[in-house]
């Protein structure tokens, strides 16, 4: 569940942008966005790959700092 704290000072546009993020941190939005809408297979497929390069290059990137003493 997404809350935040409110400061009385904050205004209320502030408070509503900075839930905004917290709901889209956890993640509550993206799923309900994806019955939104019908997305073709190839943009599917095309995101995923996307997705697991970005997955290699950042395993890649580890393991290269770990070997740099």
């Amino acid at each position: 569940m997404a809350y935040i704290k409110v400061e009385d000072n904050e205004p209320v546009e502030k408070a509503i942008k900075r839930f905004k993020k917290v709901v889209e941190k956890e993640g509550i939005l993206r799923e309900w966005k994806k019955r939104e809408y019908y997305e073709k297979p190839s943009t599917i497929k095309n995101r995923k790959n996307k997705q697991l390069q970005r997955k290699k290059l950042k395993k890649l990137r580890k393991s290269q700092q770990g070997k740099a003493y």
